[in-house]
């Protein structure tokens, strides 16, 4: 298990937890659906639409919201290394992976390379290639992605941080992408560990706004490299999309990846992000990330020591475990205030362990398997 964070840091994080009204009845452990909203969150959008309601909705309305949109692609580029004129600001994590995907236009005789751990938010856009375009999509284990590259591959599309399992994306992927473009799935990445686009060595990385960072829902990222902007696409463009609309058909689209912007977001929902992310900035996002990953690891050892098979991981803040009627399961512990989610078509709980959480939540979920049992 990591070392415990210095004395200083530990009573940020303290404070920290009081942010989260959830947590004042329920052990909360969904982030990796949706993460618990801070109070600060929940306020910020309130005064957004509060001044929406009295002053209305005129230029001055689309000036500020564009302001804001202005802090949260600077703030999401901050968390994944990037600059934010290499970062798209969209509506959710599956959206910017099929702006990817699209975007590269493959065709029959070309290959995705993808592995056998992934969403449905990554593998619809590998559908859709395969269904629409005559895309070779091919699946091997996560950890055999970088021995697996073939001649006809032209796409390797993988999760950061699988959400089955918790495993990271083989680290060598890294070494590979002079010989093919890379795409990582970074919902449940972005936010619970530390992401540096550049040392992960992809093109494109897809994150999410509500989960990890407690954001609304509606939001995401899209992290696209330079040389992967001018080679991708844009089918699906509008108003946020050109460097001044007023061209009419001749409008020009950004240089940078604004090209990829989603049409709209409310104000509301930005400064509810922006409010969400103020909290993780007061309390440290190293301390932040240490201490998740060290209550994940310390769950691991509470769960084998009470019988609980853990599927294999990295060192990540999700913790997916045996259960013999996951549903049902995580229902009777939903109703002893224990939140989780069960994993679809799988014999697994998951645990998404995050920095609010502490040795209490821990062993509330403990007890409550003990109890059923």
């Amino acid at each position: 298990m990591d070392s415990p964070p210095p004395a200083s840091a530990a009573s940020g994080l303290a404070a920290f937890r009081q942010h989260f009204p959830v947590l004042e009845w329920a052990a909360y452990m969904n982030a990796g659906t949706d993460g618990p909203l801070p109070a600060a969150a929940v306020q910020a959008a309130a005064r957004e639409l509060d001044n929406q309601g009295r002053t209305g909705r005129t230029a001055a309305h689309f000036e500020h919201r564009h302001e804001l949109g202005d802090a949260l692609r600077g703030a999401y580029a901050g968390l994944l290394g990037c600059t934010p004129a290499e970062l798209a600001l969209t509506t959710c994590t599956s959206e910017g992976i099929a702006l990817v995907v699209g975007g590269m236009q493959l065709g029959p005789g070309d290959e995705i390379l993808t592995s056998d751990e992934e969403h449905p938010g990554l593998l619809g856009a590998l559908q859709a290639a395969r269904d629409l375009s005559g895309v070779q999509v091919r699946t091997v284990a996560l950890a055999d992605l970088p021995d697996s590259v073939g001649p006809a591959t032209k796409l390797l599309a993988c999760s950061h941080v699988s959400w089955v399992s918790g495993a990271l994306a083989p680290s060598a992927l890294s070494e590979l992408a002079g010989e093919v473009t890379i795409l990582l799935d970074g919902a449940q990445g972005v936010g619970a560990v530390p992401v540096d686009v550049s040392a992960l060595g992809c093109h494109a990385y897809a994150g999410a706004g509500q989960k990890w960072l407690c954001g609304p829902d509606g939001l995401g990222m899209l992290y696209v490299s330079p040389e992967l902007t001018e080679r991708l696409v844009v089918p699906r463009r509008g108003y946020a999309n050109f460097e001044s609309a007023d061209g009419g058909l001749d409008a020009v689209l950004h240089a940078d990846a604004r090209r990829f912007d989603c049409f709209g977001v409310g104000a509301e929902a930005v400064a509810c992000a922006l409010g969400a992310l103020g909290v993780f900035e007061q309390a440290g996002w190293e301390a932040v990330h240490a201490r998740a990953t060290a209550l994940a690891d310390e769950l691991v050892r509470q769960l084998t020591d009470c019988g609980r098979s853990v599927v294999p991981r990295g060192q990540t803040t999700l913790v997916s475990f045996s259960s013999d009627d996951p549903e049902a399961e995580r229902a009777r512990l939903a109703d002893s205030g224990v939140l989780l989610r069960d994993l679809p078509d799988r014999p697994l709980l998951r645990a998404s362990v995050g920095a609010w959480n502490n040795e209490a939540d821990l062993a509330r979920l403990i007890d409550g398997l003990q109890r059923g049992q």
